[in-house]
Formats: structure tokens, C-alpha cells, sequence
């Protein structure tokens, strides 16, 4: 699950990292008492969506920046009229944009340097892991790729938690003075236990600055939880803005299914991760495009199968659909019953071809071909793909 920035900072100073004094509104009229709620000096104006690359993002009427440095407050006031509920298009959105519907307002800051700190999770070692570069305010996948050895990696025993000798060296490898490293090193064990205590699993700032009176502040805020540790955080739940989310993505999590919309026109529909993602391959690899990412589970019931098929149906991309089930635990023929239910509360007329493997697989077949419904059959997975992705053609 991922939150704004404005919550992100919010959550940061409960654990003592240094942010700039910032203030959001939801609204036009609250433009005005969360100026007033800033020093007076420059103001930076940002729009509040779940994606990167907003400074360099263009609004749909032509504006250009989601993120603007205001010299006044009236400055900041007419670029956060441009900016709200105004549809921001960047790197990240793809072009359908995102509308913004909240606007941060933080003081502006004196920057010395910038630097990029990030938390997350080495899946090769199983660690948290504490990625630094001297190179901020860029990409860090340009930093990775043009200069990799201004990028240092810190793992951290989490049966211990980050050690003093650790943000030390860290410290060492950004060159940090001693006032700054001061700051740096109760932000960076403040960032670490926000990281742990609240299940993230990303924590980013790009940049993290020093300013010339030797402060260390988390200019910008990026952080996504881990979504299987969400029930231990109600609080955190509270944050999450379904405005930011695809509605088919939010319809498929009530029913306990994991659904990624994708650009393409093939739907899937299939049980466990790991077959899901080789589905989308091989429909690539025979020419096809796949619209969705969608596991149903390796238990998946008749209900869910049908609310599967509606939320498939849900994208007006969708112009064939692929089921590839491979029974283990899951009951061939629950998935095929499920099937014929859902063509038929549906009306199904789109190209449909079934791939049916496994347990009960034989009493699966069989009810598919006593339903009447106009489904293609395919013996194997590549035979599957081969087969829609013709039909769609």
C-alpha cells in the first residue's frame, strides 16, 4: 500500500526525522489557512498522487510541473489553483495521468547538498537493507547505471536493528561534517525503526539534504507497506486513498483476489503467482498482450470465480480471455463451475479458451462441455495461448 508524501512526512516526525514545516489541503478553500500555517519566505507547491516524476510531469491542459517554487505565498496560492483537480501526467502515470486532489505546501529550503537514502528489502539476503548515494535529487537507476560506485549498500541484521558502527560508516561513505553527521545519524536510526515498526516496505527520500546551517532534512517522501502486514496497522489503513487506486484493483482485493490492471488485451485468469506470471509470458511470446495480472488463489471458491470474470470484464480493453488453471489444490471443476456462471450472469461474448489441469481435472471438463457455452478448449498452456491470442487478433 502506498501513501502521500504529506502522510509520509506526518509518520517521519513521530519517529524524529527531520522534514521541512509543511501543510496540505484538500481542498480550494483550505489553500489559504495552510499558507498561513508556513513562516513567511518561499513556498514549494506539491501535487499530492502515488507516482514519481512529478516535477517533471505536464498537466493535461498544458501546464508544465507538479512541483513549483513559489517566491510568495500568493505565487504558491495561483500555482496550487493550476494544480488541483488537474490531471498530472508523468514518467510513472502513463498517459491517462492521475488528478490531483490534494496539494502540499512545505517551506522552502537552503540546500547545501543532495543526497539519496533508501530502506527496503534484500530479498537475496532476507535483510533490510540501507541503499545511500552522494548523487540526490536524480534517478537512482541513472546513478546505478552511469556511476555505480557512488551508490554504498548497508545490510542490517534484524535481530539487532542498525547498528552505531553502521551509521557511522555510512556517514563516512556521504562525506558528511561532523555537526551534519550528528543529524544525519539520529534521522537515519529514526528512518530504520519507522522502517521496521510499521512493516514498510519501501522507505525513499530523493533527496535527503544538509542545509548551510548543517541541518539534515528528508526533502521528499516516498514509502509503500508491505499489504500482508496491514492488519497490524489500522492506523496506517486510514491512509489509504482508493482516489489513487484502479477501481477493478479495489473491487478484486474485497473478494481476496490479487489483480494488476496492465495495458494490454488478453485477460487472465489464473490460479497462483507463479503461473500467472508465465501466462503473461507466453502470451507475449506467441504476439499477444496480456490486460491483467490475476491470481485467484490456489483455493479459490465458485463466488470468487465469478467476481473474477466481472472485474475481467470491467476493462473496456479486454477483447479475449485466457483461464489457466493448474489443480493442485484447487478443484478443477469448482473453477469450471464458476466459469459457466459467470458467462452466463455476464453474457459473456468475447473469445473465452480454457486450460484446465490437475486435480478433478476430468469432472472439470465435463461441465464445461455440458454448459452449451462457446469456449475454446486448449490441451496445453502454449496451445492455450497460441489460440487467443489468434482469436483477438
Amino acid at each position: 500500500m502506498n501513501i502521500h508524501e504529506y502522510q509520509a512526512k506526518a509518520l517521519f516526525e513521530k519517529y524524529g526525522v527531520a522534514v521541512p514545516k509543511g501543510a496540505a489541503a484538500r481542498s480550494a478553500a483550505e489553500f489559504e489557512s495552510a499558507l498561513a500555517s508556513l513562516p513567511d519566505g518561499a513556498v514549494i507547491v506539491k501535487s499530492q498522487i502515488h507516482a514519481g516524476g512529478r516535477g517533471k510531469g505536464t498537466f493535461t491542459d498544458g501546464f508544465k510541473g507538479g512541483v513549483k517554487f513559489a517566491k510568495t505565498k500568493a505565487d504558491a496560492l495561483e500555482y496550487a489553483g493550476k494544480m488541483f483537480n488537474n490531471t498530472l501526467v508523468t514518467i510513472q502515470t502513463g498517459p491517462a495521468g492521475r488528478k490531483v486532489q490534494t496539494i502540499y505546501f512545505t517551506q522552502a529550503s537552503d540546500i547545501k547538498k543532495e543526497y539519496y537514502l533508501a530502506i527496503l528489502l534484500d530479498r537475496n539476503t532476507s535483510k533490510p537493507v540501507i541503499v545511500a548515494s552522494t548523487e540526490g535529487g536524480v534517478d537512482i537507476e541513472t546513478v546505478a547505471h552511469n556511476t555505480p560506485e557512488k551508490i554504498f549498500k548497508i545490510v542490517i541484521d534484524p535481530a539487532y536493528g542498525i547498528a552505531d558502527f553502521q551509521v557511522r560508516e555510512l556517514i563516512q561513505k556521504l562525506g558528511l561534517n561532523p555537526a551534519e553527521s550528528k543529524n544525519a545519524a539520529k534521522l537515519l536510526k529514526g528512518l530504520y525503526t519507522f522502517f521496521w515498526e510499521t512493516d514498510a516496505a519501501m522507505v525513499e527520500v530523493n533527496p535527503l539534504i544538509t542545509t548551510p546551517d548543517d541541518k539534515v532534512l528528508a526533502l521528499d517522501a516516498k514509502v509503500s507497506f508491505d499489504s500482508n502486514a496491514l492488519y497490524r496497522h489500522p492506523e496506517i489503513v486510514a491512509l489509504r486513498d482508493l482516489n489513487e487506486e484502479d477501481p477493478k484493483e479495489i473491487e478484486a482485493s474485497k473478494y481476496g483476489l490479487s489483480y494488476i490492471a496492465l495495458d494490454g488485451n488478453i485477460a487472465c485468469l489464473v490460479n497462483g503467482a507463479g503461473l500467472a506470471m508465465s501466462t503473461m509470458d507466453i502470451i507475449g511470446h506467441f504476439g499477444g498482450t496480456p490486460a491483467n495480472f490475476l491470481d485467484v488463489g490456489g483455493g479459490a471458491s465458485k463466488d470468487q470465480v465469478v467476481a473474477a470474470f466481472k472485474i475481467i470484464l470491467g476493462d473496456k480493453n479486454v477483447k479475449g480471455i485466457l483461464v489457466n488453471i493448474f489443480g493442485g489444490i484447487m478443484d478443477c471443476n469448482v473453477i469450471a463451475t464458476g466459469i459457466v456462471e459467470a458467462v452466463k450472469e455476464v453474457g459473456l461474448k468475447l473469445p473465452l479458451v480454457v486450460r484446465l489441469e490437475g486435480n478433478n481435472v476430468a469432472a472439470g471438463k465435463a461441465t464445461l462441455a455440458a454448459s452449451g457455452l462457446a469456449l475454446v478448449s486448449g490441451d496445453t498452456m502454449a496451445d492455450a495461448a497460441q489460440k487467443i491470442v489468434k482469436l483477438v487478433a
